[in-house]
């Protein structure tokens, strides 16, 4: 917990405090806390038949909410754009509306998935491997925002603040992040009020939320109410504290960016109930899944049977940060097998076999591995 800390804005470090972190204790081998069984109440992942949809519906879609979901008014909602700019703009939800347009699919993804997996546990939102979700989002380019606005030549970064407020870390904050101006005057990245061809739900942040493509979903500030361009970089506890890549609590760690290649199978048969392990007949089979990343398009999948690897098919995305299916066929022999994939980015960049611990449980994107019996 912090000693002491600067309030001269709520939710903004002046600097970095050695001890203050973005989780209420110390990794743990322990069972899962009330805690964090009230996080995994409160939020959820996107059950792993959704793998057979191009666009996730938003309630099957992964959320995670750091606070409460605000009550936002829309017809006295506005957006205000100010700080380094040469005209500060103030926007309602029908302003913004008539402004130009664009429809992006994208693939978001928690940073902190698969970090129940890691052990020592960092003690958080207990995540498995399903945080995660496609939708396309609609609303108007952040770049054309800021190109009216006029950011300046100073300028260094953009803060997004969204409406909702809480607690973290001995912290009282509005959740905000920033972007570096380059990447903020990128065209693809929207100020969404549309998902998947409807206004926003209450959870995914109506009335505008910012979509950041390629990115983990920490950067697509929900409930957006405010856009400031910055001249030095932003040090708000979710930039500075939180998603960070550290190995100790007083590590400052390297900031959490672009999503690291993954991909997921739809596990094949059916479930038991309680250990959701599957049981399947014996015969052909077409495993499938979804595959993902935020640094480059997606090179190859392979699939792995009891440790023996052969390439999936894969097939075309929606657009550039949306994620792409595969398939491989299998004939499924009587007994018990491991089913896992495995992907690779044109970058180079190919999931891990197993984990790479740090100590927020951040960008953990091992490999899957799914328990079958076949009858």
């Amino acid at each position: 917990m912090p000693k002491q800390m600067s309030r001269h804005t709520p939710g903004v470090l002046h600097r970095r405090l050695p001890g203050v972190s973005a989780h209420p204790g110390e990794p743990s081998d322990g069972p899962l806390t009330v805690e964090e069984l009230q996080l995994a109440a409160r939020n959820h992942s996107m059950p792993l038949e959704g793998l057979r949809q191009d666009t996730t519906p938003p309630g099957l879609h992964y959320l995670l909410n750091h606070f409460d979901i605000p009550f936002i008014d829309a017809d006295h909602w506005h957006l205000r754009v100010s700080g380094a700019v040469q005209r500060s703009l103030e926007l309602n939800l029908r302003a913004l509306r008539r402004a130009p347009s664009i429809s992006v699919p994208v693939t978001l993804e928690c940073a902190g998935n698969g970090r129940s997996l890691l052990r020592p546990r960092p003690v958080s939102q207990p995540w498995v491997l399903e945080a995660v979700g496609t939708a396309t989002w609609a609303g108007v380019p952040l770049a054309y925002l800021l190109e009216q606005a006029g950011v300046n030549e100073n300028a260094v970064e953009v803060v997004f603040t969204g409406a909702d407020e809480g607690l973290q870390g001995g912290v009282r904050q509005q959740y905000a992040r920033s972007l570096p101006v380059a990447e903020a005057l990128r065209r693809d990245i929207v100020l969404a009020y549309r998902m998947n061809g409807a206004d926003l739900p209450p959870q995914h942040g109506y009335p505008l939320r910012l979509v950041v493509p390629g990115w983990y979903g920490m950067a697509s500030v929900k409930w957006l109410s405010a856009i400031k361009v910055v001249t030095k970089p932003f040090e708000g506890y979710q930039q500075a504290v939180a998603y960070r890549y550290q190995q100790n609590a007083d590590d400052a760690g390297a900031p959490v960016t672009r999503i690291r290649v993954r991909s997921l199978m739809l596990p094949p048969g059916v479930p038991d109930f309680f250990t959701r392990r599957r049981v399947l007949a014996a015969g052909p089979v077409m495993l499938t899944g979804r595959a993902w990343s935020g640094r480059a398009a997606v090179a190859r999948v392979d699939v792995g049977i009891d440790g023996k690897w052969a390439p999936a098919h894969l097939e075309h995305p929606a657009g550039p940060f949306a994620w792409c299916a595969w398939s491989m066929p299998w004939v499924a022999d009587p007994g018990e097998h491991e089913l896992t994939c495995r992907a690779a980015d044109a970058s180079g960049a190919v999931q891990p076999l197993a984990t790479v611990w740090n100590y927020q449980g951040m960008g953990n994107n091992v490999v899957q591995r799914i328990r079958v019996t076949v009858e």
